[in-house]
């Protein structure tokens, strides 16, 4: 290769380059290093109710919290929406309003009504102050509300979950917890610490937000809220673990057992994940990342979306778009139903659990509301086994953790592309028989109608962002196979 002089010019473009090229490696690294350190939680805001616990994104316009009226509501009743210019037209259970964005004047069942700040109609969908939610969402229920504002949490009716803490006196201490309803937390430990976080339950503290007790070994207990959740923190002074009874509604703390071969030293902490994981069998080297399975197929239909589109057909279209998308970004995917096959639950979960996957990702669809809702299991109770082997209904107790943060990252991704997504517990089959991180899809139809199920677009919109979710969590995935 032959050199030639430069001109000055040459020069000084070949020194501005340089420069764009450092500055754009500096900003790289502070980015990434930005990205190992976590990036911020997204917002939301959690919902619990007679007919569904469920979380909802949270957004900011002009320095205020907004949260779309229509996700709020569906959950709980019939409603329909529909924009015409500024004006936005809302129904629940037949009581008609209508909001002008840009607008706090609103009109409700024949009444005018104002909001706390400016209406906003964004891409057809139609946001509300998060702090009206108090004053706005009795208008439509007919009932009382309890809105805890600052850890964005709200209660419909007489939901609340409340418990009782004492250490017993005996010669292991250990701290018995009591639930008026069944409690499923994730659990996690450190170093004098064991936290529980309630992302699904209507946890309310007790009498003190600071438990203490005359235990050297469990002092204290303190319960404390944020961003749509519910947290007990209990501190002591050796290793902790949990264990659960009584159908979910108890759980006790006690001292980790000492570990075999170590003269005196506690057993390291974790968490009840971790616990029951090893007392199921290792599983073997697989080749797959994700199992994807499209619900339903051959004689079972499921349901019907049009007279000639059933959604048996919607999901296979969906799951094979999702395994392509999966697979583009290097997570290797099998797809249960590649065909007009029918499939029992059993068999979607025990083809799944001998594959071993990261992760279970269920695919459905339906012709009500819009938008995504992502499910997680509703384990009615984490057992202890029966020897080695882990309880055909509660199996997915050990991963239930890797599951609702696999759901929240996906959910973070449809928060970015502007689609409407909500987060749900239920007892969901096959997700309870399911050993690995398992989530459910159900996608409902875009502004176009059904027919943007067999849309290329809308399916691709879809699927990358389930793709991109997952991605963003598989380090994690893979560290709890």
């Amino acid at each position: 290769m032959r050199w030639s002089k430069a001109s000055g010019a040459e020069r000084i473009s070949r020194q501005k380059t340089a420069f764009r090229l450092l500055v754009s490696t500096s900003v790289l690294l502070l980015l990434s290093g930005l990205l190992l350190r976590g990036a911020p939680s997204e917002k939301q805001v959690s919902i619990y109710s007679r007919r569904a616990n469920y979380s909802l994104p949270v957004m900011d316009h002009s320095g205020q919290e907004y949260v779309g009226l229509l996700e709020t509501l569906e959950p709980l009743g019939s409603v329909n929406a529909r924009s015409n210019g500024a004006k936005w037209k809302f129904s629940y259970n037949g009581m008609d309003s209508e909001f002008v964005n840009g607008k706090k004047r609103a009109r409700i069942n024949g009444r005018d009504w104002d909001l706390p700040a400016n209406f906003v109609l964004e891409n057809g969908r139609g946001l509300v102050p998060l702090s009206s939610l108090s004053t706005l969402l009795p208008q439509f229920l007919g009932g009382a509300v309890a809105f805890h504002e600052n850890s964005r949490r709200l209660f419909v009716g007489d939901v609340a979950v409340h418990f009782t803490a004492q250490v017993n006196k005996s010669a292991t201490p250990a701290l018995v917890m009591n639930f008026t309803s069944p409690v499923n937390p994730s659990i996690s430990t450190e170093p004098g610490r064991l936290k529980m976080v309630f992302t699904h339950e209507p946890l309310v503290p007790p009498g003190s937000q600071t438990l203490t007790f005359d235990n050297k070994a469990i002092p204290s207990a303190t319960y404390s809220e944020n961003n749509g959740t519910a947290e007990v923190d209990v501190s002591g002074s050796v290793p902790l673990f949990a264990s659960f009874s009584n159908d979910g509604k108890t759980i006790t703390i006690s001292a980790a057992a000492q570990a075999s071969g170590q003269q005196g030293a506690q057993a390291p902490a974790a968490s009840i994940a971790a616990s029951a994981s090893a007392a199921a069998a290792k599983p073997a080297p697989s080749r797959y990342f994700a199992v994807v399975d499209a619900s339903h197929g051959g004689d079972e239909r499921g349901a019907a979306l049009t007279d000639q589109i059933s959604e048996k057909d919607v999901t296979l279209a969906f799951a094979r778009r999702l395994r392509t998308e999966l697979e583009t970004r290097g997570m290797p995917t099998l797809l249960l139903r590649d065909g007009d096959n029918s499939l029992s639950l059993d068999q979607r979960a025990n083809l799944t659990n001998s594959t071993h996957p990261a992760i279970y990702i269920s695919v459905h669809a339906t012709s009500q509301g819009s938008g995504v809702r992502l499910y997680t299991a509703m384990v009615p109770n984490i057992g202890q086994g029966r020897g080695p082997f882990l309880d055909w209904d509660t199996a997915q107790s050990a991963f239930l953790s890797a599951s609702q943060k696999a759901e929240s990252s996906v959910a973070a991704e449809f928060g970015r592309r502007q689609v409407a997504v909500r987060m749900l517990g239920a007892p969901l089959r096959p997700l309870n028989n399911v050993i690995a991180a398992a989530i459910a899809i159900e996608v409902s139809p875009s502004a176009d109608g059904v027919s943007s199920f067999m849309l290329p677009a809308y399916q691709e919109l879809v699927s990358a962002s389930v793709a991109t979710g997952i991605g963003a969590t598989r380090a994690a995935l893979e560290a709890g196979r």
